[in-house]
């Protein structure tokens, strides 16, 4: 992380400049986050707070609440298999409107031991549609190197399906520029013209990483290192991951008519202090 972010085109650093000072955060609803947050994150840095399975819901909504409280604008993970039904998502909606919250980001999310009225993103989405919501800005998600799960028509279709009722995409996270490129120019393609942040971890370290998924309970812990072994074994090298190099190469396609880039959001799986530090060194090596 320490290495600069060395670009000469002026375009492209201006570029630049105005991504990282619009960087997002995602942060993960554990005892300590609202805390750190304080502590790390200053108060233009838009968060979101993801949909722990191992926490539920309504955690990830007091943490929301608890941080827009503290100045922050922020947007909670809204997940299909934990809104248990529509009054449930009422009460969820209207815990929003009261905080002021306006953003909102729908998942699927991963299956659990309770069941709930929605099986997917998009039965949420209508349903939230369905109420008197308040919401300006809704994310949904998109997977550019695939999932383990469904063919890659599958997620296209799903992306079209849903984008009616989205404002923007977030990536998973991704290591490959041109994928992701070849992705967003995909999905121009496709009609689909939402814009899209990119995902990139922040300054995580590999012991971070292990300890975020010891807290998740052993359950949740086994899947979340087997939906995330391809992200350990890149974290696992000399030298750690930086995501410098994606967002150098993307940044020059940012705005271009043939994708809908428009920016990053950081996976900082908590880990808030050096990621803090990461973005300001990028923000003075553009400057």
């Amino acid at each position: 992380m320490k290495r600069a972010l060395s670009v000469r085109d002026r375009a492209t650093r201006e570029t630049l400049r105005r991504a990282f000072g619009d960087l997002g955060y995602e942060v993960i609803p554990f005892k300590k986050t609202e805390q750190a947050v304080l502590e790390h994150v200053p108060r233009d840095v838009r968060l979101t707070v993801t949909a722990s399975p191992a926490k539920g819901q309504d955690a990830t909504i007091d943490l929301a609440v608890a941080l827009v409280g503290h100045g922050y604008t922020v947007a909670p993970h809204l997940s299909a298999q934990q809104v248990r039904d529509r009054a449930h998502l009422a009460d969820v909606v209207a815990r929003c409107r009261e905080a002021g919250i306006t953003d909102v980001f729908v998942v699927g999310g991963d299956p659990t031991d309770d069941p709930t009225e929605f099986a997917h993103a998009h039965d949420l989405l209508v349903a939230l549609h369905e109420l008197d919501h308040g919401f300006t800005d809704i994310g949904i998600g998109g997977h550019p190197e695939g999932h383990p799960t469904a063919s890659t028509e599958t997620l296209f279709q799903a992306l079209k399906d849903k984008a009616p009722l989205a404002t923007h995409i977030t990536t998973q996270i991704v290591f490959d520029p041109e994928v992701i490129l070849t992705w967003a120019r995909e999905l121009r393609n496709r009609g689909i013209d939402l814009p899209v942040h990119v995902g990139v971890p922040g300054a995580v370290h590999r012991q971070k990483l292990l300890r975020v998924s010891g807290g998740l309970g052993i359950g949740e812990s086994a899947k979340f290192l087997k939906k995330q072994q391809s992200l350990f074994w890149r974290f696992f090298v000399p030298g750690g991951y930086s995501p410098n190099r994606i967002i150098r190469e993307l940044a020059p396609h940012i705005g271009k008519p043939d994708n809908g880039l428009a920016g990053f959001h950081v996976f900082t799986f908590n880990d808030l202090g050096p990621t803090e530090t990461w973005r300001q060194q990028m923000l003075r090596d553009v400057a």
